[in-house]
Formats: C-alpha cells, sequence, structure tokens
C-alpha cells in the first residue's frame, strides 16, 4: 500500500503546477521509454515538466510523482515503493530529484529489469553521469539533458508573444518576419538579466540564485565527485575568479595559484562546473571533435547568472558572446573560429554591437556579422536576438 504522506504530497506539488506554459523539451522527451531521464542545471524547470505530464494524462494511467529526497526514503526503498505501486496497479513512476538518493543507479536498473511495464521516468542534477554509478544504466536509460530558457521561451512565457522557432540556416537566409508593432530589444534587456531561469519572478530572484550557486558548487558537484566541502568551496571561488575574467583562454597555472589548488586539478575542476551548468568552454573543432578539442575560452554559462555574478553590471561585450554561444549550443556544435569568435558548420560569426563592421572577416567566404540592437538583419548583418529563437 502507498503510504498516504507520498499521495498527499504528489498532490498538493501538482496542485502548484501551471499548465499554463511548456518548456521546449516537453513534446520530444521519450516519456513511453521503460527508463527515461531528465537532467540539467538546477533552476530550469525539470521538476515542473514531469508534474505537468502527470497531470495531461493522469486520467488514463496510474502515475505516482514522488522526491528522492521525502523523508519517506529515509526508513524505505525506491525498489519496495515500486513493488508496491506495480502491486496496486501502477504504470508511471516519477522520481524527481533522483540524485539526492544513495544507491540510485543499482535501484533503478533492479526495478527496471523486474517491471518491464512500469515506464520511471527520473530528473536530476546536470552533475548526474549514468555511466558512473553503481550500476551501469547506459543500455536502458534514455536521458535528456534540459538548458534554461531561450529567449524565444521567454517572450511566451512572460509577455504572451508567440515566434517560430528558427534554425540557423533561416536565420542567415533572413526569413523571420515580424509584426511591425513588435520591437524585440524592449524585452531582450530584461531576458539578458533575468529571463534564462523560469523562477525569475519571484522576490528575491537575486538571493535564490546565489543559493543555485551555492548548491550546485558546494553540494551537488563534491556529492558526484567525493570531494570534500572545502574543495567545494574551492569551486565556489573558481567560479567566482572566473566571472571577472570571462570570457577568457584559462591558464591553469595562473587559477591553481589563485585558489590554492593543484595545477593538476583545474581542467577537473573546471569540467564539473560545466557540467554543472555554471560555466561553458568553447573548445577548437580539432579533428572534427569538438567535444575533445582543446579548450579555447571559458564563458560563464548564460547571460542570466553572469549578471547576477557580476552584481548587474556585466560588460556588454562579453554578454553578447555569452548569449550567443548559450543559445547556438543547445542545437548545433559551436567551436572556436582562428579568424573571429564563433564557428558552426561551415559559418564563421563575429558578435559586436550595432555599429559591428566586417572589417575582422575579411578574407572569410562564410563570415557573418551578428549585431546587437538592430532588429532585423540584412545582407551578412545578423541580429543578435534572432539567435535566441532557436529552441
Amino acid at each position: 500500500m502507498i503510504a498516504e504522506s507520498l499521495l498527499r504530497y504528489m498532490n498538493e506539488m501538482l496542485r502548484q503546477t501551471p499548465l499554463s506554459f511548456f518548456r521546449y523539451a516537453y513534446d520530444t522527451f521519450p516519456w513511453q521509454s521503460q527508463l527515461s531521464g531528465l537532467v540539467g542545471p538546477r533552476g530550469v524547470g525539470k521538476s515542473t515538466m514531469l508534474r505537468q505530464y502527470i497531470l495531461q494524462y493522469k486520467n488514463d494511467d496510474k502515475f505516482l510523482y514522488v522526491s528522492a529526497d521525502h523523508i519517506y526514503f529515509s526508513d524505505h526503498s525506491l525498489a519496495t515503493l515500486a513493488d508496491d505501486f506495480v502491486l496496486e496497479g501502477g504504470t508511471h513512476l516519477i522520481i524527481d530529484e533522483i540524485h539526492k538518493y544513495k544507491g540510485w543507479s543499482r535501484e533503478l536498473k533492479q526495478i527496471y529489469d523486474i517491471y518491464p511495464a512500469l515506464k520511471v521516468t527520473f530528473s536530476g542534477s546536470s552533475v548526474l553521469d549514468i555511466l558512473k554509478g553503481e550500476a551501469d544504466l547506459s543500455r536502458r536509460a534514455v536521458v535528456v539533458t534540459m538548458q534554461g530558457m531561450s529567449f524565444r521561451e521567454y517572450l511566451e512565457f512572460d509577455h504572451n508573444i508567440r515566434l517560430p522557432r528558427l534554425t540557423v540556416e533561416q536565420i542567415l537566409d533572413h526569413t523571420l518576419t515580424i509584426d511591425p508593432g513588435f520591437h524585440p530589444m524592449s524585452y531582450f534587456r530584461d531576458y539578458l538579466s533575468s529571463g534564462y531561469y523560469p523562477f525569475h519572478k519571484i522576490d528575491n530572484f537575486d538571493v535564490r540564485m546565489q543559493q543555485i550557486v551555492s548548491q550546485t558548487t558546494e553540494s551537488d558537484i563534491p556529492l558526484f565527485a567525493g570531494m570534500n566541502a572545502a574543495t567545494g568551496r574551492k569551486l565556489k571561488q573558481m567560479l567566482y575568479v572566473i566571472s571577472r575574467l570571462a570570457p577568457y583562454k584559462p591558464n591553469f597555472e595562473n587559477l591553481s595559484t589563485e585558489l590554492g589548488v593543484s595545477k593538476n586539478n583545474v581542467p577537473d575542476y573546471l569540467a564539473y562546473l560545466e557540467k554543472g551548468g555554471m560555466i561553458g568552454m568553447l573548445r577548437d573543432d580539432t579533428r572534427g571533435m569538438r567535444s575533445l578539442g582543446k579548450v579555447e575560452k571559458v564563458y560563464i554559462d548564460n547571460p542570466t547568472l553572469m549578471t547576477v555574478l557580476a552584481d548587474n553590471v556585466p560588460d556588454i561585450g562579453n554578454l553578447r558572446e555569452t548569449f550567443f554561444y548559450n543559445q547556438t549550443r543547445v542545437v548545433l556544435p559551436v567551436s572556436s573560429s582562428k579568424e573571429s569568435d564563433f564557428r558552426i558548420d561551415t559559418h564563421t560569426f563575429e558578435v559586436g554591437g550595432a555599429g559591428k563592421g566586417k572589417r575582422q572577416l575579411a578574407g572569410v567566404s562564410d563570415g557573418w556579422v551578428v549585431r546587437d540592437n538592430i532588429e532585423t538583419g540584412f545582407d551578412r548583418f545578423l541580429p543578435l536576438w534572432e539567435f535566441g529563437l532557436l529552441y
């Protein structure tokens, strides 16, 4: 029998869940897979998306939504809960924040193997690695990574303005036609400062952002990497050091000296900060393997986090580059450019303000200038804000 406390918790959380807006990942998420996972940085709306699915289909099947840090699991296991749920005819088990449950991968494997008809969906930190748990779930789980809100999503979520999703090629072809009364720049600055996170409308937004930084660097990452509390604080310190410099080419020796850590540990710390959604690392396209290429620049992960870490006065040039990289990397591999800022497939992009010219792209056959503070594109000039319509 399912504990009454779990049912009350589920019903209360569902009561608080809105159905007015759905994140970009909702329609393509593999809901009907036997084992599916939704991972991503803190605060991007993973829990809300899971509960929205239950509200959409709860009359068709029997669902149970639990959080892995519920007090129920202090003396009960996930496996036992699954046993009871299946005996009562349950069909869909939704487990939120699976990373807070010790032995999560072993028990998910057990549930998967014993109950092939049970659909299990879990959410977890972006640091979660299904290959490194106690049981390898790589051949069983379909895992989707969700990022924060795009500018397109922000316009719909905050202002009920619906624009189509574009491809990079459509942006290059200047295919978008906007209503004469719509002026994107009046919304774009607000998006950059706070719109990446769906909770940006709450009071004390800056406080919540600082909590996300602390929880990611001092709790989530150390938990998975087996770090102690002191190392977690070093990660947080590293993030603030990077925020003063980004985007910049990493110097491992300088970072190790400033932080008082071994130079050999710096690459691992940077990798964990990237997985945690705190930074983004732009690599070259060595042998076409962008994910394995040499790190050319380190960015703060997104413009909103960059703004908060800069006490709301970020460098505008760095903010533009951060936005471009943050939005484009969701849909396509992005690498550094030897001639300019970024390279996507055969295209080279130089990012700048409204007066940015083509001088730096001289001799580049497929070069494009991405300008801030312009509404529409022409010739080889593209509006920066349109790259917020990619997802």
